[in-house]
């Protein structure tokens, strides 16, 4: 009887601290400093609007207003930080060929109509820019935007690189970059841990089993943006407005990707998401200009 009542307190105050903490994170948890707060992300820059990574949907977003550009990087072969989704150019520009083994000089451009990877049957044309742009003329054209930087390929230069145009062009308190690779987020975070890292996809299945059991509130966390896909089985779980409420209490944006119409749009700001990263910039925008979603102070 003893051992019951024991193990039944211990039980109850186990759960009673985890959801007080849970509420109030910052009894336990300093608030991490936020430097930038984003709502409406591009996409590849809005690649429902223009080819995708080109600094004409760069520019489009920004003249828009978006909050954050989210792009891509690779290396080529003469060590230029290129953005650009894929790795392999048959998609994009049409020739069979890596990034890495290719100089930047000799980059063929884009196609004129490239398919738009999360928004089913649709296509995009472009227009003049078909350009792969590197990382420092986006940091050069964009100097006061945050920037989404999702490292493809597990390439200590490349990550080494990247930080230094981060450095160089003072954008450590502009920038958040990661991968859903753990090894690359790893990587990242040890070359430079001033700038913020993303959660990679082993760290959000860690995230998940901690919210479920009610260990989250006890937990330190390094990564400050949480990015979900929507939908999916992992976003399912993860959809939870307790632990949005949470996350933010904590410093931590979270951003659903990638929302494409309204009912998404509306799904993802009632449940607390920080930020959605949209292909369609000017969709976007529009809702938000009708619903009265606020831009971040």
């Amino acid at each position: 009887m003893c051992a019951a009542v024991y193990v039944l307190s211990t039980v109850t105050g186990y759960v009673l601290t985890s959801a007080l903490l849970l509420k109030c994170p910052n009894l336990l948890h300093r608030r991490k400093r936020e430097t930038f707060r984003s709502r409406h992300i591009s996409h590849r820059g809005g690649a429902g609007e223009n080819l995708e990574n080109t600094m004409a949907a760069f520019k489009h977003a920004v003249d828009l207003g978006t909050d954050m550009l989210e792009l891509d990087c690779h290396m080529t072969k003469d060590e230029q930080v290129v953005v650009s989704h894929d790795g392999n150019l048959q998609r994009a520009c049409g020739i069979n060929a890596n990034i890495s083994d290719v100089p930047y000089a000799e980059l063929p451009p884009y196609l004129c109509k490239l398919g738009v990877t999360f928004q089913r049957e649709c296509f995009c044309e472009g227009g003049e820019d078909k350009r792969m742009p590197l990382l420092r003329d986006v940091f050069d054209a964009f100097p006061h935007t945050p920037v989404n930087i999702d490292i493809k390929v597990n390439n200590d230069t490349l990550i080494k690189k990247v930080s230094e145009l981060v450095v160089k062009y003072d954008r450590e308190h502009l920038t958040v970059w990661g991968n859903a690779s753990n090894q690359i987020v790893k990587k990242c975070y040890k070359e430079n841990p001033q700038i913020p890292v993303l959660f990679s996809f082993p760290r959000v299945l860690q995230l998940l089993g901690l919210f479920y059991t009610g260990l989250l509130p006890f937990f330190p966390l390094k990564e400050q943006f949480l990015e979900i896909p929507m939908p999916s089985i992992i976003t399912n779980l993860l959809m939870r407005k307790a632990l949005f409420d949470h996350l933010t209490a904590r410093g931590i944006q979270v951003y659903i990707w990638v929302l494409n119409d309204d009912e998404d749009f509306q799904r993802a700001f009632d449940l607390g998401a920080t930020g959605v990263m949209t292909d369609f910039p000017t969709r976007l925008k529009d809702f938000m200009d009708r619903n009265g979603i606020s831009k971040p102070e």
